[in-house]
């Protein structure tokens, strides 16, 4: 095989392996976090009647790049947790450090559970806030 298919499939083998291996709880830890950090994010976007997060990603691209510089920050000291676990992890379970896969997992167990979730959070919050205006309007009206 050639050397960047035997670098493949180290990197897929390794990436495969880690949730067995140590430190396999921040699998669950990062993306709780995030997902709580969308949640709440989503929460302020629907008081701010602002369109869903990653909608706007998707079909805007004039407001594409703040939004998603907006989420980056939103969930940055998880990243940076998620980074600096990743590389602890290689140290102990690789013995060395790849430092493509520690982009990888800090965005994948980070970023896109915060993509993900930060949209249906920005929809239910909504949904109760009309229904909590409807509510008042017809004790008003």
């Amino acid at each position: 095989m050639s050397h960047a298919v035997d670098l493949a499939v180290r990197f897929w083998d390794e990436m495969i392996a880690r949730p067995a291996g140590p430190m396999k709880f921040r699998f669950v830890l990062q993306p709780v976090v995030a997902s709580a950090l969308a949640i709440r994010d989503g929460m302020k976007d629907a008081h701010l009647e602002r369109t869903p997060y990653f909608w706007t990603m998707v079909n805007d691209p004039t407001r594409r790049r703040k939004r998603f510089v907006e989420g980056l920050r939103a969930v940055s000291r998880v990243l940076l947790l998620g980074a600096v676990m990743d590389v602890i992890y290689q140290y102990v379970a690789l013995g060395g450090f790849r430092p493509l896969q520690t982009i990888v997992i800090a965005l994948f167990l980070a970023f896109l559970p915060y993509a993900l979730v930060r949209g249906p959070a920005t929809r239910v919050e909504r949904y109760f806030l009309h229904r909590a205006a409807h509510k008042a309007q017809s004790h008003h009206g």
